[in-house]
């Protein structure tokens, strides 16, 4: 079970790394509509919040299954976010 610190540099990493893909995506296809490649964007900064506010949740009887359970919900939304990347 990885720390607390680097859950979270996980979950920064990883959020991070998908609104630079969107970013790249903008960039190089400058003719098409930006309204959806945003809604990336807003729906990871989202995202980012509320699994930070998971792992700063104080009251959790059994801390080792919470973390795990965040660690498995970062990778699930990773893979939703990247998939709607992937089909602008």
């Amino acid at each position: 079970m990885a720390n607390v610190r680097n859950l979270k540099r996980d979950v920064n990493y990883v959020i991070g790394d998908i609104i630079e893909a969107v970013y790249i995506w903008e960039f190089t296809n400058p003719e098409k509509d930006t309204k959806e490649s945003q809604a990336v964007i807003d729906s990871a900064i989202k995202d980012f919040d509320e699994l930070m506010a998971k792992i700063n949740a104080k009251k959790v009887e059994d801390k080792k299954a919470h973390f795990k359970a965040i660690n498995q919900e970062v990778e699930e939304r990773g893979r939703k976010l990247i998939d709607r990347i992937n089909s602008l």
